[in-house]
């Protein structure tokens, strides 16, 4: 009996110390999201395949939500690239940030904004990882201009610092 006493106050010990972890604050309703929870929405409105030209080159691009929704995985391939670099996008706080996990061994990590039309978000460096000698993306837009279509710019430094900037123009495929 006494063991079965014990047995009952753990349990409810347990289930007190659980309800109280549970009562971490939830994510704010869709009424008031943060600036970088709107953009991230606005960004998952890309997801699915997509295909066109950067630099004149032809790119398939597939971007999907992941995550239960909390990462957008971009990847962006081509026969004339010799890997396939990805880039994470994701909440964190209020900010958005990205992650490119780039080719040449580095990570930059950006911060992104809206546009006031709400059509582009912007991202800008934030730090970055790994080795840069060969360069590395300081600069990533998306603009998104209908349904079916949106364009991406990145810039991009090269060694000596000298900025390189490439731009796409994608029609969605699915």
């Amino acid at each position: 009996m006494r063991k079965l006493s014990i047995l009952i106050i753990l349990c409810a010990a347990a289930t007190l110390v659980s309800a109280q972890e549970m009562s971490i604050p939830m994510p704010k309703t869709a009424g008031s999201q943060s600036d970088a929870q709107k953009a991230f929405e606005k960004l998952k409105t890309l997801a699915g395949s997509w295909q066109g030209s950067v630099m004149g080159m032809s790119v398939q691009a597939t971007i999907r939500v992941t995550s239960r929704g909390n990462a957008i995985l971009h990847e962006m391939t081509s026969s004339a690239m010799p890997d396939n670099p990805i880039t994470m996008i994701y909440v964190d706080g209020d900010r958005l940030l990205l992650t490119h996990y780039c080719d040449s061994g580095n990570r930059p990590r950006m911060e992104g904004k809206m546009s006031p039309d709400g059509n582009s978000v912007e991202f800008t460096l934030i730090d970055i990882t790994g080795n840069t000698e060969k360069g590395f993306m300081n600069h990533v837009a998306f603009t998104i201009v209908d349904a079916n279509h949106h364009n991406e710019e990145s810039t991009w430094m090269l060694p000596g610092n000298k900025p390189f900037r490439v731009t796409g123009n994608l029609q969605r495929t699915k």
